[in-house]
C-alpha cells in the first residue's frame, strides 16, 4: 500500500486515519460510550489505520485519555498520533483561543501525560487567536520539535494569510481544515499554496457531519439529540439540508455499480483526489471503522470520479 509522506518530514502513513471526536467527545456528542470507543481504537491499530487524530477540545482531554489506555497495550511505533490544542477552559467553562508560546508547550506537556507517551508524531495549533503572532507560535512547537517531544507541526482550522504567517520560517508540516464534497471551498486558494510549499493537507469532516454516508434521504430526515453539536452546523439548516441530502442520493447508483456503500464511494473519491493529503473519518463503533477501511477495495474508474465531482460542483 503507497503511503503519504507528511511535508517535509520522514513520516509517511497510510491515506485512512482515525478522528476521534466520537472517543471521549461528550461535549460533542451525546451518549457516547468509553468502552466501545477504545474498542475503535484497538480495532484500528489492529487493522493498520496508523493516523489516529484527537485533541484536547474531544472531552476536555478524555479523548487523549482513552487513546492513552489503549497505546498501553500496544506498539507505539504502529501509531502515527496526531493531538491539537489552542482552547484555554476557565473553571466556568469559559473558552478563549490562546496561542502563545508557553500555553502551547503546557498543552503539549498535558497531552503527552494523557496520552501515555513520550513523543507526539504531529501536534497542531487547533485555533489561532487574535493576539499571538503566528510564527511565533510556531517557533515554539519548533523547539518542541527540536526536544524530542514532536515529530512534525501543524496548524487547523487557519486562513490562507494565518497559513503563509504561520509558515514565515518554513516549519509547518501540515494543515487541516474543514473540506468534504459539500464543503470543498479549501481546494480553492489555500491547497494550491500548500502544495507549492509541500504542506500536506488533512482535511476533517470528510462525510460532512455525516451527511456524506448516505444514510438520509428525503423521506428520512435526520434528527438529532439535544447536546449533538450537528444541530450548529449550516449543512443542516432546513433550507439547505433537503439540497445536500438530494446531492448525497444521486451517489447511490454509482456506490452500488462497486458493491460499495455511499460512504465507502465518498472516501474511495478523497483517496483518489491528489490535491488532498490523509482523510481522518470518524468512528462511533467497530463496525463503522471496519466500513470505512473497506473504501480501499474501491477502485474508482475516472469516469465515475468526474461523474460525483460534476454532482457537487
Amino acid at each position: 500500500m503507497k503511503k503519504i509522506q507528511i511535508g517535509k518530514t520522514d513520516l509517511r502513513v497510510r491515506s485512512l486515519g482515525l478522528g476521534t471526536n466520537k472517543i471521549g467527545g461528550y461535549n460533542l456528542f451525546p451518549n457516547l460510550d468509553d468502552e466501545t470507543g477504545k474498542k475503535v481504537v484497538q480495532t484500528a491499530i489492529d487493522h493498520d489505520v496508523e493516523m489516529i487524530d484527537t485533541a484536547y477540545m474531544y472531552g476536555l482531554g478524555h479523548s487523549e485519555e482513552l487513546i492513552g489506555e489503549v497505546l498501553q497495550h500496544n506498539d507505539r511505533d504502529k501509531v502515527v498520533l496526531a493531538s491539537k490544542a489552542a482552547q484555554q477552559v476557565a473553571e466556568d467553562g469559559t473558552v478563549t483561543l490562546n496561542n502563545t508560546p508557553e500555553f502551547l508547550t503546557k498543552s503539549v506537556d498535558e497531552a503527552l501525560k494523557r496520552l501515555q507517551t513520550d513523543y507526539l508524531d504531529i501536534f497542531y495549533i487547533h485555533f489561532p487567536d487574535q493576539e499571538t503572532p503566528k510564527a511565533e507560535a510556531v517557533g515554539a512547537l519548533q523547539r518542541l520539535r527540536e526536544a524530542g517531544k514532536l515529530r512534525a507541526i501543524g496548524v487547523s482550522n487557519f486562513s490562507l494569510a494565518q497559513v503563509k504567517e504561520a509558515n514565515a520560517d518554513g516549519y509547518v508540516d501540515l494543515v487541516e481544515n474543514q473540506y468534504n464534497l459539500l464543503q470543498p471551498d479549501a481546494t480553492n486558494e489555500l491547497v494550491p499554496y500548500l502544495n507549492e510549499k509541500n504542506i500536506s493537507f488533512v482535511p476533517y469532516e470528510p462525510f460532512a457531519a455525516a451527511l456524506l454516508t448516505g444514510r438520509y434521504s428525503l423521506e428520512n430526515l435526520p434528527h438529532f439529540e439535544e447536546g449533538d453539536h450537528r444541530l450548529k452546523i449550516e449543512l443542516y439548516e432546513p433550507d439547505q439540508l433537503k439540497k445536500n441530502v438530494a446531492k448525497v442520493d444521486q451517489l447511490k447508483p454509482i456506490a452500488a455499480r462497486y458493491d460499495a456503500t455511499v460512504a465507502q464511494l465518498v472516501l474511495a473519491w478523497y483517496l483518489k483526489n491528489p490535491k488532498i493529503g490523509p482523510v481522518i473519518p470518524g468512528a462511533r463503533t467497530p463496525e463503522q471503522l471496519l466500513s470505512n477501511v473497506k473504501a480501499y477495495d474501491v477502485q474508482l474508474s475516472d469516469a465515475d470520479y468526474e461523474a460525483v465531482a460534476k454532482i457537487f460542483a
